[in-house]
C-alpha cells in the first residue's frame, strides 16, 4: 500500500494536531477534573453539563461557537489579532483547538472518576502531617489517578485525530495547513475515481484509532500494577 504526498501530509497534520490539541487541554483538564471532584457547590450540575456539552452538540455547533468567539471579529478573536496579531481560523492551530474542545469532555470525565476513587482519607491524613494542597495533590492524589490520567489523554488524542465537524467548520479543509486525515477522507469520497485511496485512509484511521484504544487499556493496567507492586498488594 502505497501512500501519496497528500495522504502522508494529512496523516502527518492529523498527529501534530492530536498532539497539540491534547497538549493544551491537558493542565486545564486536571485542573477541572479535580475541582468538580473535590468540590461541591450551587450550580455544579450546570457547570458539569457545559463542560460535556461538545459530546452531545453537532460538532459543527461548536464549530460556529469558536468562529463566534475566536474569529478575527470575534469577542475574543478581535483582542487576539489586534493585540498579538494572532489569526486562530483556517490554521493548524486553530484546528488544535477546535479538536481539544471537542477532546476536553473525554478527558475531564476519565479522570474525574479516577479521582473520586481516590481515598480522601489518605489525602487527610497527609494534611495533617502539614503537607501543602499542592503536595498532596502531586505526590498523593494525581499519582493515584494516574490510570485515569492515562485513559482520559489517550481517548481525548483518539478523539481529536478523528475529529471533522467542528475542524471544518472553524478551520475549513486547508491542503498542507487544516486537511487532516477525517478531512482527506471527506475530500477523496468527494473526488470521482478516488475510492481505492479513500479506502486506504479509511483503513488507516481504524488503525490509529484502534492502537490509541489499545494502548489506553494497556497504559492504565500496567500503571495499576505497578501502583498496586508498590503498596504491597
Amino acid at each position: 500500500m502505497t501512500l501519496s504526498l497528500a495522504e502522508w501530509e494529512a496523516i502527518r497534520l492529523s498527529l501534530l494536531i492530536g498532539l497539540a490539541a491534547v497538549a493544551w487541554i491537558l493542565p486545564l483538564g486536571i485542573a477541572v477534573a479535580w475541582w468538580l471532584a473535590r468540590h461541591d457547590f450551587r450550580g455544579k450540575s450546570l457547570v458539569d453539563g457545559l463542560i460535556h456539552l461538545p459530546l452531545v452538540l453537532p460538532p459543527v455547533v461548536v464549530g460556529y461557537l469558536l468562529l463566534v468567539a475566536l474569529g478575527r471579529q470575534g469577542v475574543v478573536g478581535q483582542w487576539l489579532y489586534a493585540t498579538l496579531d494572532v489569526l486562530l481560523p483556517f490554521t493548524w492551530q486553530g484546528a488544535a483547538i477546535a479538536s481539544g474542545v471537542m477532546a476536553f469532555p473525554l478527558l475531564v470525565r476519565a479522570l474525574r472518576l479516577s479521582l473520586e476513587a481516590v481515598d480522601p482519607k489518605l489525602e487527610a491524613a497527609a494534611s495533617t502531617l502539614g503537607a501543602s494542597r499542592w503536595r498532596i495533590f502531586a505526590t498523593i492524589t494525581l499519582p493515584l489517578a494516574v490510570p485515569g490520567l492515562l485513559t482520559g489523554t489517550v481517548l481525548a488524542f483518539a478523539r481529536a485525530l478523528s475529529e471533522f465537524g467542528a475542524t471544518i467548520t472553524f478551520a475549513s479543509n486547508i491542503p498542507g495547513e487544516t486537511r487532516t486525515l477525517p478531512l482527506a477522507l471527506y475530500t477523496l469520497i468527494q473526488t470521482p475515481g478516488q475510492e481505492s485511496a479513500a479506502a486506504r485512509l479509511c483503513l488507516i484511521a481504524i488503525v490509529i484509532a484502534l492502537l490509541s484504544l489499545v494502548a489506553s487499556e494497556w497504559l492504565a493496567r500496567r500503571t495499576r500494577q505497578r501502583l498496586q507492586e508498590r503498596d504491597g498488594y
